[in-house]
């Protein structure tokens, strides 16, 4: 079984558009570095991997685009599960459903009582449920 390190932010479940985001800065970077190793030392073994590199950045942009547009034609046209998703309810679309769990909650600090984000105090999530997520594996 593969597992998939999800990173955690504060109040929504992240589109997998982040994911996509990280592999092109990620290949950007690889290809910088090889392009410095060219330059260093003359060989154009490297020049050739940067290269590749670099037409895998343009593949990994273009697969970005589309998940941004997806989500963002998802906040257009159906708002309230835009939220479901952002919320972390249910999965984005084009993301398996299939074993979803929702994200867990339990950690999240408050921006208003932990943070002391003044402007947050509309937002304040202290008094939420107990975490779904911890519902539906059993450890509550």
């Amino acid at each position: 079984m593969d597992a998939v390190w999800v990173r955690g932010v504060n109040g929504i479940q992240m589109h997998h558009v982040t994911d996509l985001q990280d592999a092109g800065r990620f290949l950007g970077n690889a290809a910088m570095a090889l392009r410095s190793a060219h330059v260093r030392t003359g060989s154009d073994r490297y020049s050739g991997i940067a290269a590749e590199l670099r037409s895998l950045v343009e593949r990994v942009r273009e697969l970005e685009d589309e998940a941004r547009s997806s989500m963002h034609d998802l906040h257009a046209n159906d708002p309230e599960r835009f939220l479901r998703c952002r919320d972390g309810h249910e999965p984005w679309p084009g993301e398996i459903p299939a074993g979803f769990i929702p994200r867990h909650t339990c950690r999240d600090e408050c921006l208003y009582h932990d943070r002391e984000v003044l402007e947050a105090i509309m937002q304040c999530t202290c008094g939420r449920p107990p975490c779904q997520a911890c519902e539906i594996g059993g450890k509550l």
